[in-house]
């Protein structure tokens, strides 16, 4: 790329950017944009959204305040970086180094987190609703199950799901996320599945001595067995159709 196409393009971008990057060193940004190499940069309050900062070394740089919507940091060095109040909402981590850096209060909505590295990250406060690839260590099961409980109350079943797997991975006798998987399978009219899960639940809950858990998935079952009128096809079952009835029970079993 000859300097001139070099320059138009910097100057175009820093242009597109030019409110939301006040803040910003411009000298880092340019450099930013211009190699992809910006080590202990200051970056605070930078506008990079949709940004291509594959493989980008951002180690140690300051990218409090920053919008990075649906910018593309697949494979980025982002060790140690301040992250802190960071706009990553739909940004692809995939593979990215998070290792050592702070995430307070960033808004990582709808990442892509496959592979991402995240020891050392405390997640706590962090808006992850959403997000795929969130490595098994990186949250508790109570929080995979609260994420779940979340996204089937906005009619996200499948994402419900995934996250109440996750939380049975994490946690193998997990009986609150094998209800709630239930339910959410029941939601979509997976029926067979509902009842396996069900029926594990129950089991969970009996040797666990959990009373309150064990009514609920036998009446859940009892629901299961019921003759399914033709009326109720005409709409899909609301994830809260059955535990509302129950004083909305599934959001009990969070601290297990």
């Amino acid at each position: 790329m000859s300097n001139r196409v070099l320059a138009t393009a910097i100057f175009g971008f820093i242009i597109t950017f030019a409110t939301d990057a006040q803040a910003a060193n411009p000298q880092h940004l340019r450099q930013l944009i211009a190699t992809k190499e910006c080590q202990e940069c200051d970056l605070s309050g930078a506008g990079l959204v949709r940004a291509d900062l594959r493989g980008a070394n951002l180690r140690g740089a300051n990218l409090s305040g920053a919008n990075l919507s649906r910018a593309n940091l697949s494979g980025a060095d982002l060790t140690g970086a301040n992250l802190s109040a960071t706009g990553l909402f739909g940004v692809n981590l995939s593979a990215a180094k998070l290792t050592g850096a702070n995430l307070l209060g960033a808004d990582l909505r709808n990442t892509y987190l496959m592979n991402a590295d995240l020891a050392g990250v405390d997640l706590k406060g962090v808006n992850l609703q959403g997000a795929v690839g969130i490595p098994l260590q990186s949250a508790q099961p109570k929080q995979f199950y609260a994420w779940g409980v979340a996204a089937a109350e906005q009619g996200n079943q499948q994402q419900a799901i995934d996250y109440f797997e996750q939380a049975i991975a994490a946690k193998p006798d997990y009986a609150g996320a094998y209800l709630a998987r239930g339910i959410a399978r029941y939601q979509i009219f997976d029926r067979k599945g509902a009842f396996e899960d069900a029926k594990l639940a129950e089991k969970m809950f009996t040797s666990q001595n959990n009373q309150q858990g064990l009514i609920t998935a036998q009446a859940f079952i009892q629901e299961l067995q019921a003759p399914l009128e033709p009326k109720i096809n005409k709409g899909k079952p609301s994830f809260t159709d059955f535990v509302g009835s129950l004083g909305s029970v599934l959001l009990q079993f969070l601290p297990f």
